[in-house]
């Protein structure tokens, strides 16, 4: 004889859609012995299976719950749990109801470092025990685009944690693909900046630097010294430009930009940008112009001072149309492009990171426990005022 004591539903589909969903546990008789028991021994099975986590409601409402703790639904996912992790601008975006598409009780994020608790029977790569970097893009590595390494549109995974799928920003998190999503940390590497490999390194480098072709002696122009811009400043000095130009409107970022290598820094109130660039380069312009905001404006900027032959790579994410000068553009064989991280990177930037002289921490300017969440998107929401950059939130 016995009582079913499941607390936790896991729900089967597709890899990119599954979750969870919490079943109250069924309400025994206390006036049974052996059902007070059963009470005790359900009450210590649902207060180990729940977690913290930052969840989703719809635009503007996002809120610190009590969520289920993540299970391994295949056998290629692992259940990793939460040592660092952090708040990116597609978060606020979600936040700010740009992403309708994102279900109502989504856990957010989908940056961390952690240590693995749990492993599908089909990992063989990641053990439990493993110190982490999980990484933004979740990949099968046996689909089409995977077998090109547009890793970023896996028909499997891709961008879905955070987004599709419960993400970081919580005690726990289930990370599909175990084997080709996580990154070994090897010991002695700073966990904060081995958080920022999870994203926002990646994504400046490969559709920054890497879509720009920045080479030795390039000219270098860096539409926004936001966290994305900043990360576009340290990878592409990987490739000994030189210069390179920071654009920004606020004083204390471009103050950071020159500390983390920008040879010269220009700001719009100042006047024109074009003007100010060519001051600097020639009237020709910049090899490479990196777009990092993602509005019209510094759109605008970049194909104004890209040369002849030269590039515009656009990593900010756009949300309104911009102004495609066409009519200036086609006679200036340029190579523009987009993209979205594929992270195939990573491994690299974490050699380079680990062995560079420049303070990588200086991206990280501020500090939350994991049950300040809330504050700490208030912070990074008014990132200017309050001279934020990357903030950091400890699962302690």
């Amino acid at each position: 004889m016995g009582l079913c004591l499941d607390t936790l539903k896991v729900k089967k589909g597709n890899p990119k859609t599954k979750g969870y969903s919490y079943q109250k546990p069924p309400q025994p008789d206390e006036n049974k012995p052996h059902h007070r028991q059963i009470t005790v021994f359900s009450q210590l099975l649902t207060k180990g299976n729940i977690m913290k986590a930052m969840v989703y409601h719809g635009a503007n409402d996002i809120r610190l719950e009590d969520k289920p703790k993540p299970q391994i639904i295949d056998p290629t996912d692992a259940v990793v749990k939460i040592v660092k992790t952090t708040i990116c601008g597609t978060d606020l975006g979600i936040w700010k109801g740009k992403n309708p598409e994102v279900a109502d009780g989504r856990i957010l994020g989908h940056e961390g470092v952690g240590i693995v608790e749990e492993v599908g029977s089909a990992v063989k790569n990641i053990k439990v025990g493993d110190k982490v970097i999980i990484s933004c893009v979740s990949k099968c590595c046996t689909c089409d685009y995977c077998k090109k390494q547009l890793y970023s549109h896996c028909r499997n995974g891709g961008w879905i944690m955070g987004y599709m799928i419960d993400g970081t920003q919580a005690e726990f998190v289930r990370t599909p693909y175990a084997d080709n999503s996580l990154i070994p940390l090897p010991d002695g590497v700073n966990d904060e900046i081995a958080l920022l490999l999870s994203d926002i390194l990646p994504t400046a480098h490969e559709i920054g630097v890497q879509s720009g072709d920045v080479k030795p002696g390039d000219t270098v122009f860096i539409a926004g010294a936001g966290p994305v811009g900043m990360s576009a400043l340290l990878t592409a000095q990987l490739y000994s430009p030189a210069t390179i130009i920071v654009c920004d409107m606020d004083e204390n970022r471009l103050k950071l930009a020159k500390e983390l290598g920008a040879t010269h820094v220009v700001n719009p109130a100042s006047g024109s940008v074009a003007e100010q660039v060519f001051a600097i380069v020639g009237d020709d312009g910049v090899d490479c112009a990196i777009e990092a905001v993602g509005i019209p404006a510094t759109w605008d900027m970049c194909q104004d001072v890209a040369k002849a032959g030269g590039h515009i790579a656009v990593v900010g994410v756009h949300g309104k149309s911009v102004n495609f000068q066409l009519e200036k553009l086609w006679i200036k064989n340029l190579s523009i492009t987009t993209g979205l991280v594929n992270s195939n990177t990573t491994e690299m930037l974490l050699k380079a990171v680990s062995t560079s002289s420049v303070d990588y921490t200086k991206m990280l300017t501020h500090h939350f426990k994991l049950s300040e969440l809330v504050k700490a998107y208030d912070v990074f929401k008014h990132a200017s005022e309050n001279q934020a950059m990357k903030v950091v939130l400890i699962n302690e």
